[in-house]
């Protein structure tokens, strides 16, 4: 027993000893560092505030044509997720996929108002205002294109998977809002419709709408953003990002499934299929390494990536170094959180040899991400060269570290 006190004495001096040693280094590298130039305060930084100069991370038009385009028309634009720290996307880096015409409304939110009508007992029109007199909730949840998937072809994570994002929504239940109209019960979906030049509207199950679905005003502390669905939008979450209708103004209660413009092309046309089709399966990437960086020498580094899926919150991360040879099961950075993204890190040593990077992820319904072979064998299409998944692609994406330290998309 003495000795172990003897030891553990012996310890805590020496660590007191280093720790003072840093400090004192610490403080000589602070005094001789003293900055060359400082930020000025004025009017517009005071009022909303500004990132750092040295901040760069922006978001990228996905895919072609370019967003905007010479008309001012906006597509796809990907967040850079390789940029990402946490969970939380910042809302000006948050993803941007239009689908329904591509002018961004610009709304007078004490103009706006949102309808709920079709079969319930008191046909409804709230204003904004009137939202924000119910009970409010704030959740994280994501939000996913279909687009996002792995690519061949695709130079960096931003061409693969930047249609994703992850925000802190707050708003009404859904269900509230629909109690309070006197939704009936035969009623077994409802037909959201946002306020845009096309006026597409997107079909949800009822059971969905009731369960967990969010009317948002608010997103990371601040206004849901014009892009984003300013004054308010519909939050489904884990389905499809093209369910959560932005602009939302209507939303009308039916007793059958209607193929609406924005179903089409998405969902088999089946009712029984569509009211379990839209859910995004579990996915994970690694954000670092990643596709376009650079490793600036062999030695200790911090994988790290990020995980998610429709069907709840996430319980497993396993990396790969190998190729998928050997798994290691790797930390959560936090509690995982229902339809969120889930930040998940590995310590790893890299000896300088070609490495294969790797993440696959299980869910909370015990779902396990599939492999490409996996993905292509459902869809019955060829894995290589030719592999284009006609549906929702959630399969493992695989990093190429060579031997130089340049990270490469191993499908390109």
């Amino acid at each position: 027993m003495a000795k172990k006190l003897s030891n553990r004495r012996k310890f805590l001096k020496n660590s007191a000893a280093l720790a003072g040693g840093l400090a004192a280094g610490a403080t000589q590298s602070a005094n001789g560092q003293m900055p060359e130039k400082y930020i000025k305060g004025s009017d517009d930084l005071v009022a909303y505030g500004q990132r750092s100069s040295f901040e760069t991370a922006v978001r990228e038009s996905h895919g072609r044509p370019h967003s905007p385009d010479a008309f001012g028309l906006v597509k796809h634009v990907a967040t850079p997720i390789q940029e990402s720290v946490g969970v939380i996307t910042p809302s000006a880096l948050h993803y941007v996929a239009t689908t329904r015409g591509h002018y961004v409304p610009d709304i007078d939110p004490n103009a706006h108002q949102l309808m709920i009508h079709g079969m319930v007992d008191r046909p409804l029109s709230f204003t904004l205002q009137d939202l924000k007199r119910f009970p409010s909730v704030t959740r994280l949840h994501f939000v996913e294109c279909a687009a996002n998937r792995p690519s061949i072809g695709a130079k960096t994570i931003t061409e693969s998977h930047g249609l994703t994002s992850c925000a802190e929504w707050t708003g009404v239940l859904l269900s509230t809002l629909l109690k309070e109209a006197g939704v009936k019960g035969s009623a077994s979906w409802i037909i959201a419709e946002g306020a845009e030049e096309v006026k597409g509207t997107s079909s949800i199950p009822m059971a969905k709408a009731m369960e967990d679905s969010l009317v948002a005003y608010g997103m990371n502390g601040e206004a849901v953003r014009p892009q984003q669905g300013y004054p308010l939008r519909l939050m489904v979450p884990g389905f499809e990002g093209i369910f959560n209708v932005k602009w939302l103004r209507r939303i009308k209660a039916v007793d059958k499934y209607w193929m609406t413009y924005n179903d089409y092309g998405h969902l088999r046309q089946n009712d029984v299929d569509a009211a379990l089709g839209y859910t995004i399966g579990p996915k994970s990437v690694i954000t670092f390494p990643s596709s376009g960086q650079q490793l600036p020498d062999k030695g200790f580094y911090e994988i790290s990536g990020l995980a998610w899926s429709g069907g709840g919150a996430i319980r497993r991360v396993e990396v790969s170094t190998d190729g998928g040879k050997k798994w290691k099961d790797a930390q959560f950075v936090g509690t995982p959180q229902r339809m969120a993204h889930t930040r998940f890190t590995l310590p790893w040593t890299w000896d300088g040899s070609e490495s294969m990077l790797l993440s696959r992820c299980t869910d909370e319904l015990g779902k396990v991400q599939p492999t490409r072979v996996q993905v292509a064998k459902f869809f019955g299409i060829p894995v290589d060269p030719s592999y284009r998944v006609p549906g929702r692609d959630n399969s493992i994406q695989t990093w190429r570290v060579a031997s130089d330290g340049s990270v490469h998309n191993a499908y390109s």
